[in-house]
């Protein structure tokens, strides 16, 4: 049955609903996940209150125009890319991986369940910054532009997706994974205008800001809510380069991705309850 075609999305929904009831567990990992990114929304329009943020031929925005769609993103992003680098590394060095060879549930599944859970989780916490933002704080929503924001949440989660398996398969163990994830996405969302406008910084750091997939995910998601951007707002050459980064990293993490746990790593370690991989997610 576990080949059968009209089985597969039956398995894939399953494992889905599986790993967000193991999410769902750890409320820590939901709060740092969803109302971490929500918190800061509500801390700048505390701090800035009134002052626009003027950014030239962009447009000016509010504080919360400007920021809302920046921290979705990030939250999206940090629900799948931080999300699965360090769940896949702790479910290999504790030998869940290794285990689930042993069932008839094909490895693709498995995967496609995490990622599955991983976007989910990206969308509710992206939807509920942008209602925020836009019932409490007046942040436009233009129907025409839905499309655009619905095509680089898909293209901007499945890249960043892709980036946090390439971090569980290189992460020197289960315990690494936090700290790697955690010091490459935040100072990537600094130097990406999700944070701070980098209008006056070094030419060199925007450079690196422009190259780095965070800063076109928040630029495109962001102007599909910019009012003084016109049309659809397709940003062709932002999800282009969204795409190269998650193909590139899909590739990679296909290369090196391990269902042993590394040498030196013991597999199960008592077997602890599965929910340890989501509550790492706050250290």
């Amino acid at each position: 049955m576990a080949d059968s075609r009209a089985s597969t999305p039956a398995l894939i929904w399953s494992q889905i609903r599986y790993e967000n009831s193991l999410f769902w567990r750890t409320p820590v990992a939901a709060f740092f996940t969803i109302l971490f990114p929500l918190m800061f929304l509500f801390l700048f329009s505390l701090i800035f209150g009134s002052q626009e943020i003027d950014l030239g031929p962009r447009g000016v925005f509010s504080v919360a125009q400007f920021f809302a769609p920046t921290l979705g993103a990030f939250a999206a992003a940090s629900a799948t890319y931080t999300n699965l680098g360090i769940a896949g590394a702790i479910a290999r060095d504790e030998g869940i991986l290794k285990r689930f060879l042993g069932t008839p549930l094909p490895r693709w599944i498995y995967i496609a369940g995490k990622v599955g859970s991983a976007i989910w989780i990206a969308a509710v916490a992206i939807t509920l910054m942008m209602a925020v933002g836009h019932f409490v704080f007046d942040v436009p929503v233009f129907a025409a532009r839905l499309p655009a924001a619905l095509i680089t949440f898909i293209i901007g989660t499945l890249a960043f997706s892709a980036l946090g398996l390439l971090v569980a398969a290189l992460a020197p163990s289960g315990e690494s994974a936090p700290a790697i994830t955690n010091a490459t996405i935040l100072p990537m969302a600094f130097v990406s205008e999700v944070f701070i406008v980098t209008a006056d910084a070094p030419a060199w750091l925007q450079r690196v800001g422009d190259f780095l997939p965070l800063k076109h995910f928040a630029r495109a998601f962001q102007d599909a809510f910019n009012p003084a951007v016109s049309g659809a707002a397709f940003n062709w050459g932002r999800w282009g380069i969204l795409l190269a980064w998650g193909v590139v990293g899909a590739g990679l993490a296909l290369k090196f991705f391990s269902w042993d746990p590394k040498e030196g790593r013991k597999g199960a370690k008592g077997r602890r309850d599965r929910s340890s991989e989501t509550s790492a997610r706050a250290e």
